[in-house]
This record gives structure tokens, sequence and C-alpha cells, in this order.
């Protein structure tokens, strides 16, 4: 059978290395490159999806010796919780490229970087073996690095170098985790699929593991008080960067919490499952108010972010504290599909704060008024996207986060204060949507111009699977149930 889990895996990174041979083919070259490369791999997620996954363990498992006197091997595969989030880096990937087809500064290093970076994507999400997994998981942070610090805003540098050293700090408690799981194993190896069914630590070890961990994952999805870099890092970023660094790459970390701390060290992660389910809480309710404070669009945004992930931790952490399999399915149901729904969701809002700041060379929200009448386009593109940010029924938002909220009310009632947080997330987008495109417009925006057609080409994709999403989760959600309705917690 065809390894069609390699061949997408890798078809992004020797679509970098083409680009790199041709340094002297023109921009517009480069970036049919890209955008090729981009879709093809799309295509293979595509066949992937038809694959399908099974009720049993991982699926289209692919695997060659790598350094088997220590036990690691190139293991590959996917189950109904990382084949939703490939789909999605896939995507996200592809419309990235058409919007950034813009992009004239050293354009061949932009689109190698992005091809480079969309191999690590979704390496963290197939990876079966653990030293596969953590190298795909930092080749991310370069990547994204030189991505902020070459094409992004004025103060780059300084956001860069913030998000290099707090991610990359962060991700070495993962790293003694995954050497405790190792040396715990036996035999030893680095398998992830052995570790998960059957945990190689328990107890301290197991506790000393899973705190490690949660201090990784924490900094990357990312959870107060470790989200510090976050907005620098999301206001410097160009829009390309912002849409794969909220869409994608925060999922590493709630990706992370489930394949690593939940399933890894599942006794552990239930007796910190209280604490877990605070710092959610807080997480989303924090996100929301500080949001609420933020004038600039992008801050606005990336404040968002911490609010949604709150959720997705919340839903695994009820997850952990449920007793019947019932809940703990319909938590993590709503969890990976809440990261899916913020990965369409969040990665059109930056497109769309992107597309505005192109024109307007602002994202102060006090600058702009009556937009509407001027870009109704994007105007009705940011407010689609707004009202499901804030949880409209009927957009791709509200399947997961009622799922996560009628697990809490079975396991932990108390933890739905958090739907304070949705309240506050409807009222500042309001605002937004108010101050940005309602009332009369202003002399100097009068002439702006509306979406292009390569623009409307990259939103188009996002919009419509909001809605689909929305309104027919069933194609999302049966893939995901197939693995969480089968866990052994």
């Amino acid at each position: 059978m065809l390894p069609i889990v390699s061949i997408t895996l890798f078809l992004p990174l020797l679509g970098a290395l083409l680009v790199m041979t041709l340094r002297k083919a023109p921009v517009q070259v480069v970036h049919t490159i890209g955008i090729v490369t981009s879709g093809l791999t799309l295509m293979g997620v595509v066949r992937m999806w038809s694959r399908g996954v099974n009720e049993t363990g991982f699926a289209q498992l692919e695997q060659l010796d790598w350094m088997p006197s220590i036990g690691a091997a190139y293991r590959v595969g996917v189950d109904g919780i990382s084949l939703p989030l490939v789909l999605l880096t896939a995507l996200l990937f592809f419309v990235t490229f058409i919007y950034s087809a813009k992009v004239r500064k050293q354009s061949h290093a932009f689109v190698a970087l992005m091809l480079l970076l969309e191999t690590a994507s979704i390496g963290v999400f197939t990876a079966l073996d653990a030293i596969l997994f953590y190298v795909f998981f930092e080749v991310s942070l370069v990547a994204m690095y030189f991505m902020i610090a070459e094409w992004g805003h004025e103060d780059r540098q300084r956001a860069a170098l913030m998000f290099f050293i707090y991610t990359f700090l962060g991700s070495l408690p993962l790293l003694l985790a995954i050497l405790g799981l190792y040396l715990g194993s036996d035999p030893h190896t680095f398998d992830m699929r052995d570790w998960i069914s059957n945990p190689p630590l328990n107890g301290t070890a197991a506790m000393l593991a899973l705190v490690a961990m949660l201090i990784t994952f924490a900094v990357k999805t990312p959870v107060f008080p470790f989200h510090t870099w976050l907005p620098a890092a999301h206001v410097q970023a160009p829009a390309a960067g912002s849409v794969i660094l909220a869409g994608v790459m925060l999922k590493f970390g709630t990706y992370g919490l489930v394949r690593f701390a939940f399933q890894m060290t599942p006794d552990a992660f239930r007796d910190a499952g209280i604490v877990i389910l605070v710092f959610g809480v807080v997480a989303a309710l924090y996100g929301a108010f500080a949001a609420l404070a933020q004038s600039d669009l992008k801050r606005l945004v990336a404040y968002t972010s911490v609010n949604h992930m709150g959720y997705i931790i919340i839903g695994v952490a009820i997850a952990a504290l449920a007793t019947d399999p019932a809940i703990r399915a319909t938590a993590l149901d709503g969890s990976v599909l809440q990261m899916v729904s913020h990965g369409l969701v969040t990665g059109a809002l930056f497109l769309l704060v992107g597309m505005l700041q192109d024109r307007a060379n602002t994202r102060e929200m006090d600058q702009f008024g009556g937009l509407l009448n001027v870009i109704p386009i994007l105007g009705w593109s940011f407010v689609l996207a707004a009202f499901a940010s804030l949880g409209l029924p009927g957009l791709a938002h509200f399947p997961a986060e009622f799922q996560i909220f009628l697990a809490t009310l079975q396991v932990e009632p108390v933890a739905v204060i958090a739907i304070l947080g949705i309240v506050i997330t409807a009222g500042l987008y309001l605002r937004a949507i108010g101050k940005v495109f309602l009332g009369e417009p202003r002399e100097k925006w009068t002439n702006m111009a509306d979406l292009n057609v390569r623009e409307v080409l990259a939103l188009s994709p996002l919009l419509i699977l909001i809605v689909a999403v929305g309104v027919v989760p069933a194609w999302v959600l049966d893939v995901i149930h197939k693995t969480t309705a089968a866990l052994q917690f």
C-alpha cells in the first residue's frame, strides 16, 4: 500500500529543497511552488481522511528502523485525535500560501521556511516515536522564530527572541519526561503506542513526569501565567505567521496534553485533574477579560485564543475526572473539535486583520468606523468569523463548546463559571464590529479597496468550513469519536 502518511509528511520538505535550489527563479514561480506543494499536501491528507481510522488504536501505520539499539524508530500514523488536526494543518498552510503570494521580501526563504514548518507541524501530529515527535516539535520553533524575526513588524526581533526563549526552554521539561518514560518502559522503547497501552511510570515518578509535561504544554498552549510571549509574538508576526502560530502551533500544546499527559500518565493526570481544571477555567476567564481591554484588533484576537484554549483544557480535565466513559468521550470529543474549530475561526480572523492592516497600516479600532459600507466583503467576513468566535449556534465553536460544558455540568458543575468567558467574548466582538464596521465611514477610508480575488480564494475555505462544522459537525465528530470512545482511562 502507498505510504501516504510519509509522502504527505515530507512533500512540503521536498518543496522547500526545490525552492532553495532555484535561487534565481522569479518570485511568481517560487510562490507557485509553495501553493502547488501545499495543495498536493492537502490532497494527500484528504486521501488519508478517506482511509479513515479505527477503534482499536492507530491506523495507517508506517515504520522503519532508525536507532534500534535504543528502541527508536521512524514511526508515523494517525487516529481520531490526530487526523482532524493534520487536515486542519494542511488546510491552513494551503490558504496561507495563497494569501502570502504577495510577499516580495526574500520570497525564496519565506516559502522554504513555510514549507519546512508545514512538514514539522504535520510531523508533530503524526509521529508515534517520542524522539521523532520531539525533533518535529523543536524544528517548528526554529522555523517560526525566523518567520517572526524576518517578516514581522516593527518590534519583530524582540518578539521573535521572546517566543523562542519561552518555547525552547519550555520544551526542555518534555525532554526530561520522555527520558523518564523511556527508562520506565520494559523493554526500553520510544514507541508512543507502547507508552499509551502500558503506561511505564506510576506513583511519584509518574507525577514528576506529568508536571514536566504540563510545564511544556502550558507554555505552548499557552496557559496563564505562561502566556506572556503570545501577544507580542502575534502582534509582531506577519499575518501568515499569526495564522499558523494560532491555528496550528498552539494545538501542539493541547494535542500534547491529550497524547502525552492524559494517555501516558493517566493515574497522575486523574489525581491532578482538579488543578488542571482550575488552570483551564482561569485561562478561559483571563483570556476573555484581557481581550476586552484591547484596542488593537490583533491583540484582541490573540487574547481570545487564550480564552478558547482554556475551554479545551477544561474538557480534557473533565475527561480525566469523569468516571462514566460516555461523559469522558463527550468531553474529549468537544475538546478535539474545539482544537479544529479554533484553528478555522482564529485563522480566518488573523487573515482578515492582516488584510485590513495591509490597506490601512493600522489595527487600532478607534481609527476606523463604517467600513461595512466601504469594504462589504471583508466586513461581512469578519462579522461571520467574529460570531463564530463568540460561540453562535450554527457556527464552528458551538458544537465543541456545548459538549465541553455539557460534560462539565455532569462532573464539576462549579467549573461552568468559565461560560462567562463566552458572554465577555460576545461583548468584546460586538464592540469591535461596532467600532470598525458600523456607522459612517471616515473620509480617509472611503476609497479603501475590498478583497481581491486572491484574498477571497484564501479566505473562502475557512469561512465555508466554519459553517460546515457548525451545521453538520458529525463528519468531524465521527472520526474523533472512534478514538475517544475506545480510550481506556
